[in-house]
């Protein structure tokens, strides 16, 4: 099931019906408002819905998942309380699927692996750390990714998560020796300040809350660098529900 690709102001949409809203998420706009004050995506889609349908009084949004400020691409919302907690419960019984592409610096241990670690997150700070298993606080945070290309400075990678983890991918590839590119918090170290994370949300998938019907939505990054390393059929290679 997809739908034509629309614009609204600047935010490409994916897919619509009643019941589900898909978009592209821009990069380094907030999932949703924060002490920041700064301009967040379910306000302005929220907005938009208003305006679009000269709706009266407030719009339902529901918020089924989310992506750092840096991150860009693929993002469903709900539009009905029903769809919402649908949503919610395919999300529990993990049976929505999210594909991540992103390039690190330096090469992974092997072409293809499941990362596990326990991630514990300081609220204060808006940072998470890799701890020991069981550690008080401490989440369990799974990926399976593989590398479809290399260069010899980064790698591109394709990541499927298995949780949801509060800076899951970035932390993890961290700890796996292998810093995103572009990445501020996790690799400043070996990034430069105002490179933009090259982390993008290419595929979200999910069965239809109400038709139970597979909706897949695919974003993919501009080409341009780091993206831009690699031939076409490899850049694409990135972009594919396989693993």
């Amino acid at each position: 099931m997809s739908h034509d690709v629309q614009k609204t102001g600047d935010i490409e949409i994916l897919y619509e019906d009643n019941h589900l809203l898909g978009i592209t998420k821009p990069v380094n706009v907030l999932t949703q408002e924060d002490a920041s004050g700064d301009p967040d995506l379910l306000t302005l889609l929220k907005q938009d819905l208003k305006e679009r349908y000269n709706k009266p009084g407030n719009v339902y949004l529901g918020l089924v998942h989310r992506l750092d400020r840096p991150v860009g691409g693929a993002m469903i919302f709900a539009k009905t309380s029903k769809a919402a907690s649908r949503l919610s419960e395919t999300v529990r019984g993990r049976h929505f699927r999210k594909i991540y592409a992103a390039v690190v610096h330096g090469k992974l241990p092997a072409r293809q692996g499941t990362l596990k670690h326990t991630l514990l997150k300081d609220s204060k700070t808006n940072t998470v750390t890799a701890v020991p298993k069981g550690t008080p606080g401490g989440k369990d945070a799974v990926l399976d990714y593989e590398v479809v290309g290399e260069t010899d400075r980064y790698s591109l990678v394709h990541i499927e998560l298995h949780t949801g983890r509060s800076h899951q991918i970035r932390v993890q590839m961290k700890e796996a020796g292998c810093p995103l590119f572009g990445d501020q918090k996790y690799g400043a170290k070996i990034n430069k300040p105002g490179q933009q994370i090259a982390l993008w949300s290419v595929i979200a998938a999910l069965p239809h809350p109400v038709t139970k019907e597979e909706v897949v939505l695919q974003s993919l990054p501009a080409r341009e660098f780091p993206w831009a390393e690699w031939p076409m059929d490899i850049y694409e290679k990135a972009f594919t529900l396989k693993i």
